[in-house]
C-alpha cells in the first residue's frame, strides 16, 4: 500500500506541477514562464517527488516507466496493473485540482487544451499523427534509457533523480511544439478527461507510442547498454 500511495502521490504531483505550469504560468502576461519553464516544471516534479518517495516505490510515476523497467528484468510484471491504476488515479486527482483552481478565474475554459497532448490540428505546432508518433516512441525510449542507465550499478549513488528530472526536462524542450509532450499516459490521460472531444479522441496515442517507445528503449538498454551482466 506504501509503494501504490508513492505512486499516486508522485503522478498527482506531477500532473499538477506540470500541467498546472503550462496551464496557470505559462503564457501569463508579462512574466510568463513559456515552454521553458513548463518544460523545467516537468522535470523538477520528477526530482522532487523521486527524492522523496523514490525509496518506497521506485519513483516511476508514469505506466511506460513501469512496463519499461519490467520489460528489462528491473520490475516484477505482476506488480505492473496496481502501479498503473495507481498512477491514472494520481495524476486525475492531480488534474482536479488544477481545475479547481484554474476555474476560479472568469474567463477560463478547458478549450485552449488544458494541456492536452495532441497532433495534427490540436499539436501545438500542427505536426501529423505521424511525427506525433515517432516523437512519443523515440522520447519515451531514450527517457527509459536514461532511467535505467541512471540508476545501475557503477553509477555514483544519490544522483539518478537529477539526471531523469534532467532528462524529462530536456524531452519536453524538444516535444512541446509537436505534442504537448506526453512519455506519459498516466499525465495525457488525467487532463484528456476534462477536455473530452477531441483530446480522448487522440488520446489513444499516448497510450500507445510511450509504452511501444518505453519497451523500446528497455530492450535497447538491456541488450546493448547493460553492464549488470
Amino acid at each position: 500500500m506504501n509503494k501504490l500511495s508513492a505512486e499516486f502521490f508522485g503522478t498527482f504531483w506531477l500532473v499538477l506541477g506540470g500541467c498546472g505550469s503550462a496551464v496557470l504560468a505559462a503564457t501569463f502576461p508579462g512574466v510568463g514562464v513559456g515552454f521553458v519553464g513548463v518544460s523545467l516544471a516537468f522535470g523538477l516534479t520528477v526530482l522532487t517527488m523521486a527524492y522523496a518517495v523514490g525509496g518506497i516505490s521506485g519513483g516511476h510515476f508514469n505506466p511506460a516507466v513501469t512496463v519499461g523497467l519490467a520489460t528489462a528484468g528491473r520490475f516484477s510484471w505482476s506488480e505492473v496493473p496496481k502501479y498503473i491504476v495507481a498512477q491514472v488515479l494520481g495524476g486525475f486527482v492531480g488534474a482536479l485540482v488544477l481545475y479547481l483552481i484554474a476555474s476560479g478565474k472568469a474567463d477560463f475554459s478547458t478549450a485552449g487544451g488544458f494541456a492536452s497532448n495532441g497532433y495534427g490540428e490540436h499539436s501545438p505546432g500542427g505536426y501529423s499523427m505521424l511525427a506525433a508518433l515517432i516523437a512519443e516512441v523515440v522520447m519515451t525510449a531514450f527517457f527509459l534509457i536514461i532511467i535505467l542507465g541512471a540508476t545501475g550499478k557503477g553509477v555514483p549513488a544519490g544522483f539518478a533523480p537529477v539526471a531523469i528530472g534532467l532528462a524529462l526536462t530536456l524531452i519536453h524542450l524538444i516535444s512541446i511544439p509537436v505534442t504537448n509532450t506526453s512519455v506519459n499516459p498516466a499525465r495525457s490521460t488525467a487532463v484528456a478527461v476534462f477536455v473530452g472531444g477531441w483530446a480522448l479522441q487522440q488520446l489513444w496515442l499516448f497510450w500507445v507510442a510511450p509504452i511501444v517507445g518505453g519497451i523500446l528503449g528497455a530492450l535497447v538498454h538491456k541488450s546493448l547498454l547493460n553492464n549488470e551482466a
